[in-house]
């Protein structure tokens, strides 16, 4: 298993330092020039030229890139200022550190996503089971339909309509807004309630089906007919034997959304004016902003990567099998 973790993870390493070249070349294939951003409508040549040293992109491609690789690892020296490492380099719009953008947004998107996770966990999950359970029932059609109808729908419209019958029509909720956890609990709380949930409907319905479709099949398997053969209750065979079974499929979506929502929950945070990193990426583009294009991206794959590598490890502790191999 060390062995497997290992080879993930310098195969991690790999497809960051991919992406990186992929993204910074692609960059520069566009025809334009980011120092324009800093320079206003009254640019001059030589005050384009200063920015360009500032910004160190006044040299070539491949030399900016061998730079910004060894400023991953020892940091590096800007005009601007120092940088140490991770150093993704200063925004082109900001004049600031990326990585300290990043540090500075990651509270907001890791906010979002536990407590949409929560949500989206408890609900998906124990709908699934309930349906499972009652199979062929009222409850089971009911929670199946539903979920394909939460399936469905799309943040972008589920945003506005909830911000306008809930904050601004009945003002039962105050306007979705982060409030530092530490500062206040109950306004963290309250600000983010309803981009959870509008978060979370989403793939509620996915863990659902999920959920339903392997319970089911694991109640057809061979173990579990024979422990309810030796006489033990449909309850203990559901949640001993069953349920630990169907885990391993649902860990492994799991990982994957946890990790893309941490990379930034983009629609969600623009929607509902959440200054996380998903807010950020959209600045970086519409700002041909490319240290911090370059450090949104990176991070987010880095964080769908590190929980890929995190559900392989899980996998030998839920399912005896993968450790025996």
């Amino acid at each position: 298993m060390l062995r497997f973790l290992l080879r993930r993870t310098l195969g991690s390493v790999v497809i960051l330092l991919l992406i990186s070249v992929f993204t910074f070349f692609l960059f520069f294939a566009i025809p334009h020039d980011p120092a324009l951003l800093a320079c206003g409508k009254t640019c001059t040549p030589d005050a384009l030229a200063v920015i360009h040293k500032n910004l160190g992109i006044d040299k070539p491609v491949p030399v900016q890139y061998w730079e910004f690789l060894k400023g991953l690892f020892i940091g590096r020296q800007f005009d601007l200022g120092p940088c140490p490492a991770p150093c993704f380099g200063y925004s082109f719009s900001k004049n600031e550190p990326v990585w300290e953008l990043l540090l500075d947004r990651f509270p907001v998107t890791l906010s979002l996503t536990v407590g949409a996770s929560v949500c989206f966990l408890l609900v998906g999950l124990g709908t699934g089971m309930v349906s499972a359970w009652k199979r062929g029932t009222l409850a089971d059609k009911v929670f199946s339909g539903g979920s394909l109808v939460l399936s469905s729908m799309q943040i972008y419209f589920l945003g506005p309509m909830a911000l306008a019958v809930f904050v601004f029509q009945t003002e039962l909720l105050p306007q979705p807004k982060y409030t530092d956890f530490t500062e206040n609990p109950v306004a963290w709380f309250t600000g983010l309630l309803l981009p959870w949930v509008i978060l979370s409907t989403i793939f509620t319905g996915n863990y659902t089906r999920m959920a339903r479709s392997t319970m089911v099949e694991q109640l057809q398997e061979e173990h579990v007919k024979t422990a309810r053969a030796k006489g033990m209750s449909s309850r203990y065979v559901f949640f001993r034997y069953a349920w630990r079974g169907s885990l391993v499929p649902i860990v492994t979506i799991f990982g994957i959304d946890l990790g893309s929502l941490l990379g930034g929950a983009i629609i969600t945070e623009y929607t509902f004016g959440l200054t996380g990193i998903g807010n950020l990426s959209v600045r970086a583009v519409t700002d041909s902003d490319l240290p911090l294009l370059l450090g949104v991206m990176l991070f987010g794959a880095a964080m769908i990567l590190l929980f890929n590598i995190i559900v392989d490890a899980l996998y030998a502790f839920i399912d005896p099998r993968v450790r025996l191999a």
